[in-house]
């Protein structure tokens, strides 16, 4: 019995059937979502959402963080942002890094909001160069 997945971006909806598994990457750690879960809210951090068929992972996407509604029959995932794994450019993601780096230097110590802000966005693009890199558990 398959779950129903929908990977859903501000832009358009990515993925939208029927899978096995999906495991994504929560807030807390990578949690799976199958037929049969229970009901759960979860916020997610950057990293990649894989697709299963069986036991044998098909699709990855690099999400931006957002958050997934998991039922018994269904897994929703609204992402801040959304891209097939494949379709990563590394030099793209290494630029935003190296100017959220600076960011990072030049920030007010004393300004933790923003210093927590800076560090969720450096991890979020650090895991989408990984994701394109191939580097990823």
């Amino acid at each position: 019995m398959p779950i129903k997945v929908e990977i859903i971006s501000p832009e358009k909806v990515l993925v939208s059937r029927d899978v096995d598994m999906v495991v994504m990457p929560g807030e807390e750690g990578d949690i799976a979502a199958m037929p049969e879960h229970a009901p759960m809210m979860l916020l997610l951090r950057g990293g990649i959402v894989t697709l299963y068929d069986g036991e044998t992972p098909k699709e990855r996407y690099f999400v931006g963080g957002g958050f997934a509604d998991m039922t018994p029959t269904r897994c929703t995932i609204l992402a801040d942002e959304a891209v097939p794994a494949t379709e990563i450019s590394i030099d793209e993601a290494t630029a935003r890094l190296e100017e959220l780096t600076e960011a990072w230097g030049a920030a007010d110590k004393t300004d933790v909001a923003r210093l927590e802000g800076l560090m969720a966005k450096i991890q979020s693009v650090q895991a989408e160069i990984d994701a394109g890199s191939g580097n990823h558990p």
